[in-house]
């Protein structure tokens, strides 16, 4: 892969314009807190919304094994990095990235919601690089969450994307948005949401035929890491993909 210099990875951030005014924040999945629910939100434009997501998709960073993690970190959180090396044999999607070698996509942190300027120095630091979704996490929340490590999930990169305060959870996401009543009404940063479980943003349609859908996403498929692909309409259609639009959203 070619390297570049980290000081290009800053501006491609930057000119995202999503790092200005953006505070850090851990996932938050409960109820939308009235200060979130009464004030005006803010707003972007879908231009915005592409280039913040494919600042995540395009980021390149460095690692080396200080930052993988295979166990329990100092509060009893399992973290698992994934790293090349992570191949479970329990159906878990493996890892990916390689340590000392220049690598694409912000890897997947289950609560995670750094930045891209953010993520490196927290690698820089010797935090783990990730941590992959688990059933253990699903059901522990926000208690699952380990603060040892470094990256985004699949609502932090909407929240991001969104310029939203803090990260907001799938179960929240419906109440930020407008639900649209087809698929055909989707336009670029609106998203495809199933409560309790994933969210990816649209990116457009993928052929004329509209069966195939290209998006942004943090997740395990095919890599545990912000990408862009494409996923068939009837897919996301029987897995109960409902899709929304941001209240904050200007063209």
């Amino acid at each position: 892969m070619t390297a570049a210099h980290p000081r290009t990875f800053f501006l491609s951030w930057s000119r995202a314009g999503a790092f200005l005014a953006l505070a850090g924040g851990m996932v938050s999945c409960a109820a939308i807190s009235p200060d979130l629910r009464h004030r005006p939100q803010a707003t972007v434009r879908r231009a915005e919304v592409m280039a913040t997501a494919q600042a995540y998709a395009e980021h390149r960073w460095r690692a080396n094994a200080e930052n993988i993690r295979h166990g329990l970190d100092g509060r009893g959180i399992r973290v698992d990095t994934p790293d090349r090396d992570f191949q479970p044999k329990d159906g878990t999607r493996p890892g990916w990235w390689l340590p000392g070698q220049w690598n694409q996509g912000m890897p997947y942190q289950w609560g995670g919601f750094d930045t891209p300027p953010e993520f490196d120095r927290k690698v820089r630091r010797g935090l783990a690089a990730g941590d992959v979704y688990t059933p253990a996490k699903r059901a522990g929340l926000d208690h699952a969450v380990s603060l040892e490590a470094a990256g985004i999930d699949c609502s932090g990169l909407v929240s991001r994307c969104w310029r939203l305060p803090r990260s907001v959870s799938t179960r929240e996401l419906p109440q930020f948005c407008q639900r649209l009543s087809s698929y055909e009404d989707l336009r670029p940063g609106d998203i495809l949401n199933t409560t309790n479980a994933h969210v990816v943003i649209f990116a457009g349609w993928g052929d004329a035929a509209h069966t195939q859908v290209r998006v942004y996403e943090a997740g395990c498929h095919p890599d545990w890491k912000v990408l862009k692909r494409r996923i068939r309409r009837d897919f996301l259609n029987v897995k109960g993909y409902i899709p929304y639009r941001y209240l904050g959203m200007r063209e």
